[in-house]
């Protein structure tokens, strides 16, 4: 891994975020557990880092009551557990530790990326995902906070009860997106309005992934000076890659692509953040899971900088 300049070296933390409320699919919230077994905190020890494990008391933090939000669904829970991981956040962050946030559903990227604004000014995002997750209370059509967590970020997405403490840490300009492949109308028309740069798969089949990664960080980033978040979702991967998750889209990156998105983040030394999220270990069969674990891990290596040579 290049030289890092926001972060001491070699020191990372693992916040295993066991989130389910924000969508609808059982067992996504079994994801951290599964990953820390499958040796993802032994896996970055190997390459040479010093790594702190934590897991969210996700069950601790469930309110009495929590009524929808119009559509949206368990929108106090979902807060707390971002408010929670928000503060975890902040702290390993404050220690000098690269944080990973490890879902779990991709809600939790409201807390994760909030604890890395609070510490890194100017924190720009790289989000790796077939959807874009940028619903508004008006838009939502499932109700599922897992697609609203750029819109809370950007403080666009409305008064969500349980989001209160949420302080806008995005805006249009420090977002990008690589791999959507499956919008609602509603978040099309959001991406127009507030003109958030997207990388399409069609973008990547014409332009190829190293011209597609290099645009990416040119708009976020241009003089490379910036702190990164970087925030993958697996189902940004196509369904062949990493099967045990909840909403597959056909058509995605493949392995090497998301391997290359996460390599030349790593050689920028600029990552701050990362958030691996969707894995649901108890979707598809046990080879499925096996795959899918796998995957994950091997993004968040190449993210931190594991080479051939």
């Amino acid at each position: 891994m290049a030289t890092m300049k926001f972060v001491q070296q070699k020191k990372a933390a693992i916040i295993g975020v066991p989130i389910k409320e924000g969508q609808d699919k059982l067992g996504v919230d079994e994801g951290p557990a599964k990953l820390f077994e499958f040796g993802i905190s032994d896996q970055l020890k190997c390459l040479g880092w010093e790594v702190k494990e934590e897991m969210v008391p996700v069950l601790d933090l469930k309110p009495e009551e929590d009524k929808p939000c119009q559509t949206l669904l368990n929108p106090r829970h979902v807060g707390a557990v971002n408010k929670h991981l928000a503060s975890v956040v902040e702290g390993h962050s404050r220690e000098g530790n690269i944080v990973i946030s490890v879902g779990g559903d991709h809600s939790m990227a409201v807390g994760s990326i909030s604890g890395i604004a609070a510490v890194h000014d100017k924190t720009v995002v790289i989000w790796v995902d077939a959807h874009s997750d940028i619903n508004t209370i008006e838009s939502s059509q499932s109700g599922n906070l897992h697609g609203c967590p750029v819109a809370i970020l950007l403080g666009i997405a409305g008064k969500i009860p349980g989001f209160e403490w949420v302080k806008p840490c995005l805006n249009s300009n420090r977002i990008v997106y690589i791999g959507l492949r499956d919008i609602d109308d509603g978040e099309r028309k959001i991406l127009r309005e507030n003109h958030i740069k997207v990388f399409t798969m069609k973008d990547v089949d014409r332009h190829g992934i190293g011209n597609v990664v290099e645009m990416a960080l040119n708009h976020v980033n241009p003089y490379r000076s910036l702190p990164i978040h970087l925030s993958f979702d697996v189902d940004g991967l196509d369904p062949s890659v990493a099967p045990s998750t909840g909403t597959t889209v056909r058509g995605g990156l493949t392995f090497r692509e998301g391997c290359y998105i996460c390599e030349t983040i790593a050689e920028t030394g600029l990552l701050v953040g990362m958030d691996i999220t969707e894995v649901n270990p108890t979707l598809g069969s046990e080879r499925d899971a096996a795959i899918t674990l796998q995957v994950a891990c091997s993004m968040t290596r190449c993210a931190l900088g594991e080479t051939l040579i």
